[in-house]
């Protein structure tokens, strides 16, 4: 029973995912300023890792985990750098 309930809470939360992500890359390609597209980037590569970690935890397999901390990393460093570059014009000083 439990594991029917999990298997369900799984689905709905990659589907609410999903959506976000939609949502998200609208914002990134549609955004009014620059600052909108990053918070879109930023929202989107957040959706692509939680709903990584959710299919790990529905296949059982680690290897989705590991993938899903890859992109936090390169999507934190890449939304620094957009930051960055937008605040002062250059990413290296």
């Amino acid at each position: 029973m439990s594991l029917l309930i999990l298997a369900l809470v799984i689905t709905t939360s990659q589907i609410i995912l999903g959506l976000a992500m939609i949502f998200a890359a609208y914002r990134m390609l549609r955004g009014p300023r620059a600052q909108d597209r990053v918070l879109g980037l930023d929202a989107l590569y957040i959706g692509a890792m939680l709903l990584l970690v959710t299919y790990g935890i529905q296949t059982g397999r680690t290897l989705y985990f590991e993938a899903a901390l890859a992109i936090g990393l390169l999507g934190f460093a890449g939304t620094v750098a957009l930051g960055k570059f937008l605040m002062r014009g250059e990413v290296i000083e």
